[in-house]
């Protein structure tokens, strides 16, 4: 018994043609009629698919492409026919068939193909559908149709999906693959809608409840569609298989005498592709009559191609088949269809007036894809058995008329307004987003000039107020005999200490007594110098009321004004000096009287002379609270006496020796916490920083940044350092500066800075870790000890940031390279240096990210020494939690044997 459209007999005698094809074999090609001698040569239309040009917007022609294939002997039929030879014989090299009508006679036939009963599923499909597919991809609507007697392998060349051996796959599967593998997901889409025409009636493969589908044709066009029909969407090959599993099950089939599985039904696979193109559009553009430019801008396009692949149901002859009550019903209306589908063809090929498209559902349906735009293949099967020779005949025969066909292909392609409108809008968007930063951008520049105006106009009040404060201030000439004296008294002063001094080797209470002598002698001299500025006030408020008795009518007036002012101006730069001068003394005074007082006390307690030399030296490290409180005393009384803005005021002297002194007393002032907020409200915080940035006095230099040191162990200082660019002035300084106090100066100020949680993210990126990093060039331990303890605070503050989930990532110290340095410090032999190293690498320890880094730079060597050697018990606590707890540390000792 034959099964379904002949698939057992194409598995039972299939071989399959391994021969290499070539390009020639790839597609359908016609060839030119040829005479072969005692037969007779049924001859083919002349025009070829793919010939001739573009032909305006009337189409491409292309006739119908016909390939004949020949099913191999069924068991049935080697059984029955075992004398008989076969009624076909295949030329396939020559593409010819002959079909014997006797032992001596035959008929040849020409076709675009010929596949012999070896061809492979694989050849027929490149052959046949690989063409049509390759069209539709470029946007023209493709029909492939197997067209036959019943058991002759229609459903298994089209059909077949190949889930035992994948070589079986057929059109519809190998099509599909073709598909999903030219188009882009993102951009293009197919859909898939599977029917039977079933007694004239169009049912749902897919959905067999919906089983009487009407189609809707288009009177413009002429084109047939199926609204009412499930449309699925196909994402990948498995899904459609699916589909295809799906409808195969609900397709009509019957068992007669000719097949088993006979479909009593035409099996119609519509796959709609949707790809978005690019299309160019040249636009010219016209200046005083003659073409000036040539652009070229390109206009977003949508291909709507359709391939339709028809699987007909086999004709038969009612009394071989044996077809009796329905089943005949459903013979006549088969062949009823395929009977208007041959008067079709017949009326196309001889270029008949009327073509009778309404006759039947089928002749409608398929419309489009004889006399129609489509790019249409067809194959016809046929069997070798000679009991069958009338309906091989037949179908060559619709074969050979078929090729006659000739269609207008037409490229379906439409303006894409959808894609064009998103392109629009997020076009506009961008632009939207563009215009509300520039706006904003333009607001804050209108904000910052406003402000920064109104700062000008307060500054140049302020200026002028203080102008006009200086004006009224009157110095006279006797201020410079005064200091000239005092000068020359602080001189002698020195020199009788020093005689004293050399005299106090013998007797202890001679240098006291001529200290007090000298200091009660300057006191005097600065009691008579403050009742000379009085006097000197007195009259400057005397020239000030005789200026307003002159008018503009005297002769001179003008004259005598200009000398007044001239002489003002003089007496104000005068009178500047000296309250330098004074306050430079004042300070030299309270230094000398607390000196003496010193002396007096460690004569008494018989500290040797040199004892006394360093107790006193500016340099010296004082080991007394009593002495360390005197010097505080000695600031602050400074400090009470002339007043925090007469010293800022120093800052920005001329003399750079009253410069120096007046930061050193800033410095010294900045070390009590009582001190740093008046000094910040005073304005003493930007002009050390401005000292920083306009200075290259080495002294003065270390000296600004010790006090910005002592500024930054407050928090709230820190960040108004961080605001008016400290990090940056400091991270130049550190750069340019070699002496080692400067660098300790500067390295304590940054570490005080990287003790702040806020500021970890700004400190890294103005520099402040590479310029803490560069300083250690200098190899002093002090400045050492300084940056060791800066990494520990930051090390500290990042390791505290991470546990409360507000930093990720690797270290900041681990990207800007301190690792290597902090290893190989991590056993230095000064304390401070190794404590701080030593807390630090437990800081970075504690988080996992930064575990690889620190197994690859040596750390972990260090760490288990740290949890053994290190002398703070709770630092080796920290560092044996941080092992066991890590399990990239754990499996790392592991690998090295490290017992632990």
């Amino acid at each position: 018994m034959a099964s379904r459209n002949g698939a057992a007999s194409y598995k039972a005698g299939l071989r399959l043609d391994h021969r290499p094809l070539n390009s020639k074999s790839s597609s359908f090609k016609s060839r030119p009629p040829s005479n072969s001698a005692g037969s007779s040569v049924r001859r083919s239309s002349p025009s070829s698919f793919g010939s001739g040009g573009i032909k305006g917007d009337d189409g491409v022609p292309g006739r119908v492409r016909v390939a004949i294939r020949l099913r191999p002997r069924n068991a049935e039929e080697l059984a029955a026919d075992a004398d008989f030879a076969d009624c076909v014989e295949l030329q396939s090299e020559l593409k010819r068939l002959k079909l014997r009508k006797n032992n001596w006679d035959s008929d040849t036939y020409e076709f675009d193909e010929v596949l012999t009963e070896f061809a492979s599923q694989k050849r027929v499909y490149e052959v046949v559908a690989k063409p049509v597919v390759e069209s539709v991809l470029d946007g023209y609507n493709g029909t492939v149709m197997a067209y036959g007697q019943t058991g002759t392998g229609k459903t298994f060349t089209l059909g077949r999906l190949g889930e035992e051996d994948t070589s079986d796959r057929g059109i519809m599967v190998r099509s599909m693959e073709d598909i999903l593998a030219t188009i882009s997901p993102d951009t293009d889409s197919i859909s898939v809608s599977y029917l039977q025409l079933y007694m004239e009636t169009i049912q749902d493969l897919l959905d067999p409840s919906n089983d009487n589908i009407p189609f809707v044709e288009d009177p413009r066009t002429g084109d047939v569609s199926v609204p009412g029909a499930t449309l699925v969407e196909i994402r990948d090959q498995q899904t459609f298989v699916e589909l295809l599993r799906l409808g195969e099950t609900h397709r009509i089939a019957a068992n007669t005498k000719l097949n088993t599985e006979s479909s009593r039904s035409h099996a119609i696979l519509m796959v709609h592709v949707k790809r978005s193109v690019m299309g160019r559009e040249d636009n010219l553009s016209v200046d005083n009559g003659e073409f000036s430019c040539l652009t070229k801008s390109f206009k977003p396009l949508v291909r709507k191609s359709k391939l339709v692949v028809v699987d007909l149901a086999g004709s038969e002859r009612i009394h071989k088949s044996g077809s009796e009550g329905h089943m005949l019903e459903e013979a006549k209306s088969i062949n009823l269809s395929l009977s208007a589908l041959g008067k079709c063809i017949n009326a196309l090929a001889e270029n008949s007036a009327h073509v009778p498209v309404r006759d039947s559902k089928l002749t409608r349906l398929l419309r489009d894809s004889f006399g129609g735009s489509a790019r249409t293949s067809l194959i016809i099967t046929v069997g070798p058995s000679p009991r069958h020779r009338g309906e091989t005949t037949s179908t060559i025969l619709f074969g050979q008329r078929a090729m006659k066909v000739e269609n207008m292909l037409k490229i379906k392609e439409e303006f894409d307004y959808k894609s064009l409108s998103r392109r629009l809008e997020i076009e506009l968007d961008k632009h939207i987003v563009e215009n509300e930063r520039r706006q904003k951008y333009f607001d804050d520049e209108i904000e910052r000039i406003h402000l920064e105006a109104q700062n000008r106009i307060s500054e140049v009040e302020r200026n002028f107020a203080d102008a006009l404060e200086k004006e009224r201030l009157k110095c006279q000439m006797d201020y410079m005999e005064t200091v000239k004296k005092l000068e020359e008294k602080l001189v002698l002063n020195q020199e009788k200490d020093e005689r004293s001094s050399n005299g106090g080797k013998c007797n202890g209470e001679g240098p006291g007594h001529s200290t007090s002598d000298d200091i009660a002698e300057v006191q005097k001299l600065l009691h008579k110098e403050i009742n000379l500025r009085k006097t000197a006030e007195e009259n400057f408020e005397n020239l000030k009321s005789q200026m307003g008795i002159y008018t503009p009518s005297e002769g001179g007036g003008d004259i005598e004004m200009l000398k007044l002012r001239k002489s003002l101006e003089e007496e104000v730069h005068q009178k500047k000096k000296l309250e330098e001068e004074v306050i430079v003394l004042r300070s030299q005074l309270l230094q000398l009287s607390f000196e003496s007082d010193q002396m007096r006390k460690c004569l008494e307690r018989g500290v040797p002379r040199n004892g006394v030399d360093s107790l006193m030296s500016p340099m010296g490290h004082f080991q007394s609270k009593d002495i360390q409180n005197g010097d505080k005393a000695s600031y602050s009384n400074l400090f009470e006496q002339v007043g925090l803005q007469k010293i800022l005021s120093l800052l920005e002297s001329e003399d750079v020796s009253v410069r120096i002194h007046a930061v050193k007393v800033v410095a010294n002032l900045a070390a009590e916490e009582a001190n740093q907020k008046r000094i910040v409200e005073a304005g003493g915080l930007t002009s050390l920083l401005m000292l920083l940035r306009t200075y290259e006095d080495e002294t003065i230099r270390r000296v600004a940044a010790g006090a910005i040191a002592n500024l930054a162990m407050n928090e709230a200082n820190q960040e108004l350092i961080m605001a008016q660019g400290g990090i940056s002035l400091l991270s130049i300084t550190a750069a340019d500066a070699d002496d080692p106090q400067t660098l300790r100066m500067v390295a304590g100020a940054i570490a005080n800075l990287c003790g702040n949680d806020k500021l970890q993210t700004t400190l890294r990126t103005e520099g402040g870790i590479k310029a803490l990093l560069g300083i250690v060039r200098c190899g002093h331990p002090d400045v050492l000890s300084q940056v060791a303890r800066g990494v520990a605070n930051f090390a500290k503050c990042e390791s505290r940031a991470s546990t409360h989930g507000l930093k990720a990532g690797r270290s900041f110290l681990i990207e800007d390279g301190a690792l290597p340095w902090i290893v190989q410090n991590a056993n230095n032999e000064a304390a401070p240096i190794r404590r701080h190293i030593e807390l630090a690498l437990c800081h970075l320890a504690q988080h996992e990210v930064n575990a690889k880094d620190m197994i690859s730079g040596g750390a972990l060597w260090e760490l288990v020494r740290i949890s053994r050697d290190c002398s703070r018990e709770d630092i080796r606590t920290l560092a044996r939690r941080i092992l066991h707890s890590s399990p990239t540390f754990r499996s790392e000792m592991r690998r090295l044997r490290i017992e632990y």
